[in-house]
C-alpha cells in the first residue's frame, strides 16, 4: 500500500507541478520546482520499497551491508531525478540516436528474456515475471514525461522510447542485481557492481542533460546558442525560418497546409515607459511561456524581436482550425500579467498567412506581417487573414518607408503652417507647423499617410526630430524679418515617452538662438492617456523650460478636466467634430459651452479647431473661446505665403498668390467667405 501510495502521490505532484508550470510567473515556476523537488523523493521511496523487498526476497530484512546500501540508494536516486527531469534527444543528434538505439536493442532483449523465460536456457537476470511486468510498467508509465515538441512525430516516440527503455534496464539491473545476489553480503565485488550501475546511471544521465532539446520547456532549443532567444528562451526568426523552410518540404510532399501567425502586443511600449524595461522584460517572459503552453508537439513558437512573435503550426486541417487557435492565443496572451505584484493589460494583433496558398515559403512571414498590420488597423486585440491586396499594401507600405528614410536624409520634407487667431481682436497669436512631405512621384503627401507606418517602423523618432529642428529654424527667420510669432509643434506619443526629447528641444532652441517662449508643444488628449506619468514627468520639465504646453483633440479621447489639472498645460483645443455641430446641435453647443467654462477655471485657455464659416466663429465667441483655427482665416501654407499673410493682418495689404487656393486675392484677416474652402480632414 505504502508503494502504490507514494506513486500516486508522485503523479499527483507532477501533474500539479506541471499545471502551476504553466503560470506565467516566477513564483508559480519556484512552486512547481518545488514540487518537482517533492516528487523525486517520492518516487525515490517507491522505487526503494520494491527494491529492497526483491533483495530480501520478500522480507524488509536487509541481507546487505550497510555501505552496499548507501551505495545503492543513491542510485535510485538518479533514476527517480531522471525520470522527473531527463531531456529528450534533439533532431540530428548522432550521439543520441546511437545510444538510444542500442539501449532499446538491450531492453528488448531484457524484456523478452523477462517475459519469456522459456524461450532463453540462460536467463541471466533472475526475476519473476510479475515483478518484472511491474518494473517494465513503471518504465513505459514515463514516456508521456519524456515527450519532447517540436520535433517530428515518428522521432518524438522513437526517442521516448528509447529514453524509456533506458531507465528500464536500469530499474531491472538493480532490482535483478539485488534479488540475485542476496547471499553475498557487502562484498568488494558487490559493492564495485553496484558503483558501477551508479557511475553508468550517472553517465546516461549527463548524455540526456546535455541535449539541447528540453521538455520540461515544452520547445525544442536550437543547436546553436546564438538561435536562441535569451529573454524568452525561444527560437530566434533566423532559426524559425529554418524551420518553416523543412516544413514547407514536408507539406509539398504530403500535400498538407500549415499556417504561420505573426503575433505583435498591443500595448507594449507604454508597459516599458511606465514601469521600466526591467518590468517589460518580465513581461515578455511570461508570453514566451504562454505561447509554449500552446504549443504542439511539432508547432515552433518564435521572438522575433522586441513584442513580436511567430508561430508555425503544420499539417492544418482548415481555416477554422486556426481561427480557433488564434482566437486562442489572443485569449490567453490578453490575460493579466503579475509583475511584482502589479498586474499589467495588454493584448495581441495576429496575423494568419497559409501555405502553400499561392506563395513561397519565404514570404510566409511577409504576408502573416500585413496580416497582422490589417488588424492592428481594424481596431487591434483580433486576428486576420492575408488577402491579396495586402500584398500591394505590403510592397507600397515597404517603398514608402525606404522613401521616408530617403527623405529625412535628403530635406524632401517640409512644414506647412495654419495661423491661429484671437477670437475677439482677429490678430495672429501663433501658427501650428504641420508636416508635409514633397514625394518626388507621389507628389505632396500628407501626414495621415506616412505619420501611422513612421510610428510602426520606428522612423517617427527621426521625423519628430527633424520637425522639431524645422520648426525652431522658421521661428528664427521669422523673427528676423521682424515677424514674432510662436510656433507650435506637435509631439507624439512615441517622443513624449523618450527621456531625452527635454534635451533634444533644448539643443534646438538653443542651436537658433530662440526662446523657450516662441514655441508650444500639443500633444493629442490619446496621446497624453497613453502613459500619464511619462506625460506628466516630459510636460513638467517642459513647462520649467518655458515652453506653451498645449492639449490637442480635446474630447476624442477618454480624458477629463480632472486629470488635465494634472498636467502642467497652458492651453486646451477643442477637436473639429464639436465645432462642426454648433450651429445645428443644442448638444454639441451645450458641450462647448461647458469645456469653456471648466477650462477657464482651470485656469486654461480654450482654442476651437475647425472653424469654417463666420456663424461658426460668432457662436464661439459669444460663447468666450480664446483662440480659433481654421479655414475661415487660412488654410495650412508655406512659410513664406505665412509672412505675407501675416503682413497684411497688421494693416500691410500685401497681394499674393496663394498656391493652395490658386487664385490671387487681397488678404483680409476677418473677411467673410462667400463659401468655405474644402475641408482638408488630414490638414492637422
Amino acid at each position: 500500500m505504502l508503494f502504490i501510495a507514494c506513486l500516486v502521490v508522485t503523479a499527483l505532484l507532477l501533474w500539479l507541478a506541471a499545471g502551476i508550470g504553466v503560470l506565467a510567473d516566477r513564483r508559480s515556476a519556484k512552486l512547481a520546482w518545488r514540487l518537482r523537488g517533492v516528487a523525486i523523493v517520492l518516487s525515490a521511496c517507491a522505487l526503494w520499497w520494491p527494491a529492497h523487498a526483491l533483495q530480501t526476497e520478500g522480507t524488509l530484512v536487509a541481507s546487505v551491508g550497510a555501505r552496499s546500501m548507501l551505495a545503492w540508494l543513491p542510485a535510485l536516486a538518479l533514476f527517480s531525478l531522471g525520470l522527473a527531469t531527463t531531456r529528450a534527444w534533439a533532431m540530428g543528434s548522432w550521439a543520441g540516436t546511437v545510444l538510444g538505439g542500442v539501449v532499446t536493442v538491450v531492453a528488448a532483449y531484457a524484456y523478452a528474456m523477462l517475459l519469456l523465460p522459456s524461450l532463453f536456457r540462460i536467463a541471466p537476470i533472475d526475476l519473476p515475471v510479475s515483478e518484472g511486468a511491474l518494473v517494465l510498467g513503471l518504465a513505459m508509465a514515463s514516456i508521456a514525461m519524456f515527450l519532447p515538441t517540436q520535433n517530428e512525430r515518428v522521432g518524438q516516440w522513437v526517442r521516448a522510447m528509447s529514453v524509456s527503455a533506458a531507465a528500464g534496464v536500469v530499474a531491472l539491473a538493480l532490482t535483478g542485481f539485488m534479488a540475485s545476489v542476496p547471499s553475498v553480503p557487502d562484498t568488494a565485488w558487490h559493492e564495485l557492481a553496484v558503483l558501477s550501475l551508479v557511475a553508468a546511471m550517472g553517465a546516461m544521465l549527463l548524455a540526456m542533460l546535455r541535449q539541447p532539446s528540453d521538455s520540461q520547456d515544452m520547445v525544442a532549443r536550437p543547436v546553436r546558442t546564438a538561435a536562441t532567444d535569451l529573454l524568452t528562451g525561444l527560437p530566434t526568426r533566423q532559426f524559425f525560418e529554418e524551420r518553416l523552410t523543412a516544413a514547407a518540404r514536408r507539406c509539398d510532399a504530403k500535400k498538407t497546409k500549415l499556417a504561420v501567425l505573426f503575433i505583435d502586443l498591443d500595448g507594449f511600449k507604454p508597459v516599458n515607459d511606465t514601469f521600466g524595461h526591467a518590468c517589460g522584460d518580465r513581461v515578455l517572459e511570461q508570453v514566451g511561456v504562454r505561447l509554449r503552453s500552446l504549443t504542439r508537439g511539432s508547432d515552433v513558437a518564435a521572438r522575433v524581436g522586441g513584442d513580436e512573435f511567430l508561430l508555425l503550426i503544420p499539417g492544418i486541417s482548415s481555416t477554422e482550425s486556426v481561427t480557433r487557435i488564434a482566437k486562442a492565443l489572443i485569449e490567453i496572451l490578453s490575460r493579466p500579467y503579475k509583475v511584482e505584484e502589479r498586474e499589467i493589460g495588454i493584448s495581441c494583433s495576429v496575423g494568419i498567412a497559409i501555405y502553400p496558398d499561392g506563395c513561397r515559403a519565404s514570404k510566409l512571414i511577409a504576408r502573416a506581417d500585413a496580416a497582422m498590420y490589417a488588424a492592428k488597423r481594424a481596431g487591434g486585440t483580433r486576428h486576420a487573414f492575408f488577402a491579396p491586396e495586402m500584398d500591394s499594401d505590403a510592397k507600397q507600405n515597404f517603398d514608402m518607408v525606404r522613401d521616408l528614410r530617403r527623405a529625412i536624409a535628403n530635406n524632401e520634407l517640409e512644414l506647412y503652417f495654419q495661423p491661429k487667431i484671437d477670437a475677439r481682436s482677429g490678430k495672429v497669436t501663433a501658427a501650428e507647423a504641420l508636416l508635409r512631405w514633397n514625394h518626388p512621384k507621389l507628389g505632396l503627401v500628407l501626414p495621415g499617410q506616412f505619420v501611422p507606418l513612421a510610428e510602426r517602423t520606428g522612423l517617427i523618432g527621426p521625423l519628430g526630430d527633424w520637425v522639431i529642428e524645422a520648426a525652431c529654424r522658421q521661428a528664427r527667420a521669422w523673427r528676423d524679418k521682424g515677424l514674432r510669432m510662436r510656433v507650435a509643434i506637435n509631439l507624439s506619443a512615441y517622443q513624449m515617452r523618450q527621456d531625452d526629447i527635454v534635451d533634444r528641444i533644448i539643443e534646438a532652441l538653443k542651436r537658433h538662438r530662440i526662446r523657450p517662449s516662441l514655441l508650444t508643444c500639443e500633444i493629442t488628449e490619446s496621446a497624453a492617456m497613453e502613459d500619464t506619468l511619462a506625460t506628466q514627468e516630459t510636460f513638467r520639465r517642459l513647462g520649467e523650460l518655458g515652453t506653451h504646453l498645449s492639449i490637442d483633440d480635446f474630447g476624442t479621447g477618454y480624458s477629463s478636466l480632472a486629470y488635465l489639472r494634472k498636467l502642467p498645460a497652458e492651453e486646451l483645443k477643442i477637436d473639429r467634430s464639436f465645432v462642426q455641430d454648433l450651429e445645428h446641435s443644442p448638444d454639441a453647443r451645450a458641450v462647448v459651452d461647458a469645456v469653456l467654462k471648466l477650462a477657464h477655471a482651470l485656469g486654461l485657455k480654450v482654442v476651437a479647431e475647425g472653424v469654417e464659416n463666420p456663424r461658426q466663429h460668432q457662436i464661439l465667441a459669444e460663447l468666450g473661446c480664446d483662440e480659433l483655427q481654421g479655414y475661415l482665416f487660412a488654410k495650412p501654407m508655406s512659410a513664406r505665403a505665412l509672412l505675407l499673410w501675416a503682413i497684411g493682418d497688421r494693416g500691410e495689404a500685401s497681394v499674393f498668390r496663394n498656391s493652395l487656393f490658386g487664385e490671387t486675392r487681397q488678404t483680409s484677416l476677418l473677411a467673410a467667405r462667400t463659401a468655405p474652402a474644402p475641408v482638408d480632414r488630414e490638414a492637422a
